[in-house]
């Protein structure tokens, strides 16, 4: 899973003046919008492709207020967009970035519907695993998906060179260490079918460590043969075909969105604290 992108640490914003505190970048406020990635817009301001209050600007880090400030990009008023929420079923293949250094294919040819918005993936699959991809441009929404605290479970099929046996299953259901140290473990793992050479296993993740599927097998010398995410949290891939995409209902977006459960399930708790201090 990259990086999230979060607010300045605590000290950074402490550092800003007054006038700065509850500001964001030009650079991030248009990627909020839905309009570009944060790269992109970076570019953009270099380039003097977007103008402040009627300025031209050319420094992305600068702070600006997006309820309030005039922004403007290539001439046209920079408007969140609607919010979209999309699956694609990812074939093998292909790698999770919109431009790829090396030239590779990449997810978003399989996105070449020109009335969607700028889309960016909720998470990563690897360029040889398959399945489930969400794509948005709900940031805040993508970052409750994908944050570890929020425990949102990632359900793979995952196809192995050998007929998965007890003492296996109780190793990758304990956790194993990989040769860095890391405890790699996860929620669930069971046998989902087995042939005479091989086995496919059912396994869970509430977080989306680099490759932790594929570096817990390979702790036990076990090699994957396939690796499919059929689901995440309760929206599951379906028929949808290799390659395709839809967009999500308002029931399937709002069933991700973690961020109003929590609070309700902490509201109580919170309530109960007060009285007890009172």
């Amino acid at each position: 899973m990259p990086a999230r992108r979060s607010r300045p640490p605590a000290a950074t914003r402490a550092a800003l003046p007054p006038a700065a505190r509850g500001t964001v970048s030009l650079a991030r406020a248009l990627s909020k919008l839905g309009l570009c990635s944060r790269s992109q817009a970076e570019e953009a301001v270099r380039d003097g492709r977007v103008r402040v209050n009627g300025r031209r600007v050319t420094d992305s880090s600068r702070r600006v207020v997006p309820e309030t400030d005039a922004i403007v990009l290539d001439g046209a008023i920079a408007a969140p967009m609607d919010r979209t929420y999309v699956m694609l079923n990812k074939p093998r293949g292909l790698v999770t970035t919109r431009s790829d250094p090396q030239g590779r294919d990449t997810v978003y040819s399989c996105l070449d519907d020109p009335t969607l918005p700028f889309l960016g993936p909720v998470g990563r699959l690897d360029q040889a695993s398959e399945g489930l991809l969400l794509f948005t441009n709900d940031t805040q929404w993508a970052n409750a998906v994908t944050a570890p605290e929020f425990h949102v479970r990632k359900t793979y099929h995952v196809q192995i060179d050998r007929v998965p046996d007890g003492v296996m299953l109780s190793a990758l259901r304990r956790g194993v260490m990989d040769d860095g140290g890391e405890v790699l473990g996860a929620t669930r793992v069971d046998v989902l079918r087995t042939g005479e050479r091989n086995g496919w296993l059912v396994v869970e993740l509430d977080e989306g460590r680099n490759r932790q599927i594929r570096r817990m097998l390979e702790v036990l010398d076990v090699a994957v043969l396939r690796l499919v995410r059929v689901a995440i949290g309760p929206l599951l891939l379906g028929e949808l075909a290799k390659g395709s995409w839809r967009r999500l209902t308002k029931g399937e977006a709002a069933s991700l969105d973690v961020r109003s459960r929590n609070a309700s399930a902490t509201a109580p708790a919170r309530r109960a604290s007060r009285s007890r201090n009172e």
